[in-house]
């Protein structure tokens, strides 16, 4: 029998229109993929904002993915705007999208879904800040006091508060709608060993009363011209899964599970045997396609973050495109890389629409590609659908056994 491997890329937030329960969240009427497209076809050859003005001609290009369209993207029931504009004939992979199960809107609640495990309670969050109890408490470990604690949009907090964190060497704290604890410092203030080590102190204090999903370095650097500007040494500290995933069972029937960006940290370690730091989205597709050279059999589980955080958080649609099309511009790479006994999965993990109101992720459907030798061409699969259908079909085709939650599609896009 010949070896598989699953190839699982989250292309993280890239969600396809709001959840019928979206208004709990305020986000009835998002739809991240969409507006995208929309903001492009409002603003296609205008003069590109500052940050793009120096990228080719200096205008706003046209906007496309042709590659994810082969592989059924535009297929997908009611895509951008439900009008087939993006739909091509006997597309390239089974195709469809999800509802999330859990309840939230945030990165572990995702991961964890897809990967078998249902979250019913949402992780706690702090809109007002954390409890001055608790803040008091970690100065009294930490050595210092801090500033902010307040929701924000990380580079807004960095550049409002960054003056003074660098004149005193206060560390900035803050949160958002997620269940998160963020540190963000200057290197040159505070080491990144020292940041780490305060994010580990609050790790082992965010717990029962003060419950929280996840502490995250936010590493910055002032540089020559006044900008503030974070780097790729953000480290997020989790909860570990209550339960046994799609990466424990890999892992326990002798197989490699090997993550690339942020999944090790997601997942707390737990059913890893294999990890590499990305620095942005096209070095995780290149160490995505090294995995696929040396991986024998097993999963190879990727997370592509910018599109999430340099993007949707930032709300900037215009950024958000270009990314979709560099990575599309890849995919002839990665299908190339390859065997026979592979299957590639392509998916997001929530929304963030940057046209939305706010900086925070949106309850969205995911769109879902399944791709590779094993797989009929054209499916739309139609499976009662949620989040976990991804890690029960990748669990059926690894034979390592079932989930908790969440129905194998094999039989439905699977060829016999």
């Amino acid at each position: 029998m010949e070896k598989r491997r699953a190839i699982l890329i989250i292309l993280d937030s890239m969600g396809t229109g709001y959840l019928a329960d979206a208004a709990n969240y305020g986000d009835e009427g998002s739809n991240t993929f969409g507006h995208i497209v929309e903001w492009y076809d409002e603003h296609q050859g205008e003069p590109s904002g500052e940050k793009y003005a120096a990228i080719g001609d200096g205008r706003v290009p046209e906007f496309k993915f042709p590659e994810l369209q082969k592989l059924g993207i535009g297929c997908i029931d009611g895509f951008v705007d439900g009008s087939g504009r993006f739909a091509v004939e006997n597309p390239e992979g089974a195709y469809g999208k999800l509802r999330e199960l859990s309840k939230g809107k945030d990165t572990i609640t995702g991961h964890w879904e897809i990967a078998g495990i249902e979250t019913p309670t949402p992780f706690k969050t702090y809109p007002d800040g954390f409890p001055e109890e608790f803040i008091k408490q970690f100065e009294e470990k930490i050595g210092i006091e801090v500033l902010g604690n307040y929701p924000e949009s990380g580079t807004v907090i960095i550049d409002r508060l960054g003056p003074e964190h660098e004149a005193t060497g206060k560390p900035i704290v803050y949160t958002s709608s997620d269940s998160v604890f963020q540190i963000a410092a200057n290197t040159d203030v505070i080491s990144l060993e020292k940041l780490y080590k305060m994010c580990e102190t609050a790790r082992e204090m965010l717990q029962g009363e003060w419950a929280c999903g996840r502490v995250i370095a936010r590493p910055y650097e002032l540089h020559d011209d006044g900008k503030r500007v974070r780097t790729s040494d953000r480290h997020d500290y989790a909860v570990s899964p209550p339960e046994e995933t799609l990466l424990d069972k890999v892992k326990a029937a002798g197989q490699t599970v090997y993550c690339v960006g942020k999944i090790r940290d997601i997942f707390n370690g737990c059913g890893v045997t294999d990890a590499v730091h990305t620095d942005n989205n096209m070095d995780g597709v290149d160490k995505t396609i090294e995995a696929m050279k040396t991986v024998e059999e097993g999963f190879i589980f990727t997370n592509l973050v910018e599109f999430d955080s340099e993007y949707g958080h930032r709300r900037d649609p215009e950024g958000y495109g270009r990314a979709i099309m560099d990575f599309d511009n890849r995919l002839p790479e990665i299908k190339a890389a390859m065997r026979p006994g592979d299957i590639l999965i392509l998916t997001a993990d929530h929304g963030n629409d940057p046209t939305w109101t706010g900086f925070d992720h949106t309850r969205e459907h995911i769109p879902c590609i399944f791709y590779g030798e094993a797989i009929k061409p054209g499916v739309e699969f139609t499976t009662p659908n949620t989040f976990a259908n991804i890690g029960a079909t990748i669990a059926d085709y690894l034979d390592v056994g079932k989930l908790s939650i969440g129905e194998s599609m094999l039989n439905e896009i699977g060829k016999q």
